[in-house]
C-alpha cells in the first residue's frame, strides 16, 4: 500500500516539454479543470431558469453569492465591496472547489500544494498592494508607521510592520496548505489501519475515518471562508490604511 504522502505526488499524465520547460498535463491540472467545470455548472446552470421561487439547484449559487456578499459587506462596506466582489468570489470558489473535490475518492487536492496556495496568496498580496499604491500614492507607506508613534520607537515599529506585511502571503498560503495536508494524511493513515487490521478490528479506525471525513468537509468550507475573509481584510487595509 502506498504511504500517506503518496497522494500528494504530481503525476505526469501527458508529458510535454518545450525548450526545456516542463509543461506536462498532470492530475493537478485535470482537477483544476474539474473545479472550473463544477463552478461553471453550479453558477451558470443553477441560475439558468432564474425562477422567482428558486428550486434546490438555484438555491446553491444564490447561497454562495449571498454568503460572499455578506463577508464583503462586513469588511469592505457596500460601496467599496461591490468593486471587489468578482475577485473575492473567484478566490473563494477556487479554494472551496479544490478543497471539496479533493475529498472525492481517487481525486487530487490541488490546494494541498504550497505552489498553488502560494500563488493565490501572492495574487491577493500584490492586488492589495497595487490598490493601495494607486489610491494613496506614497502615502500608502504610512501604513507601516502608526499615527502618534514616538520618534524613538519609529525604526523598530516600522521594521516590525514591514516584516508583518511581507509575511502575509506566507501565512495565508501555509495556513491552507498545512491544514489540508494534515487532514488528508490522517485520512490516509486511518484508512490504512482499516485495511491492515482486518474486517473485525478494522471497524474502529474506519469509524474514526468517517468522523475525520466529516471534519475535513467542515474544514474545506472554513478554510475557503478564512481565505476570503483575509483577502477582504488585506483589501480594507490597502483602501483605508488601517
Amino acid at each position: 500500500m502506498a504511504g500517506p504522502l503518496a497522494q500528494f505526488e504530481i503525476q505526469r499524465w501527458i508529458p510535454i516539454e518545450i525548450s526545456g520547460i516542463d509543461l506536462s498535463f498532470t492530475q493537478e491540472a485535470f482537477w483544476m479543470g474539474m473545479a472550473i467545470l463544477a463552478t461553471t455548472v453550479i453558477m451558470v446552470g443553477g441560475m439558468w431558469s432564474k425562477s422567482m421561487v428558486p428550486g434546490r439547484f438555484q438555491n446553491l449559487p444564490e447561497m454562495f453569492y449571498e454568503f460572499i456578499s455578506g463577508v464583503i459587506r462586513d469588511y469592505l462596506g457596500n460601496k467599496e465591496g461591490k468593486k471587489y466582489f468578482p475577485f473575492v468570489f473567484t478566490i473563494f470558489m477556487v479554494v472551496l472547489m479544490g478543497n471539496l473535490l479533493g475529498l472525492l475518492p481517487y481525486s487530487f487536492t490541488y490546494t494541498s500544494h504550497i505552489i498553488v496556495t502560494g500563488a493565490l496568496a501572492l495574487l491577493v498580496f500584490f492586488m492589495a498592494t497595487l490598490i493601495g499604491l494607486f489610491r494613496h500614492g506614497l502615502h500608502f507607506f504610512s501604513l507601516f508607521l502608526p499615527a502618534g508613534l514616538p520618534v524613538a520607537m519609529a525604526p523598530l515599529i516600522v521594521l516590525i510592520e514591514v516584516i508583518s506585511y511581507l509575511s502575509r502571503p506566507l501565512s495565508l498560503s501555509v495556513r491552507l496548505f498545512a491544514n489540508l495536508v494534515a487532514g488528508h494524511t490522517m485520512l490516509k493513515v486511518f484508512a490504512g489501519f482499516s485495511v491492515s487490521m482486518g474486517i473485525i478490528l478494522g471497524v474502529f479506525p474506519m469509524v474514526i475515518n468517517v468522523a475525520l471525513l466529516g471534519l475535513e468537509l467542515m474544514i474545506a468550507f472554513i478554510q475557503a471562508y478564512v481565505f476570503a475573509v483575509l483577502t477582504c481584510i488585506y483589501l480594507r487595509d490597502a483602501i483605508e490604511l488601517h
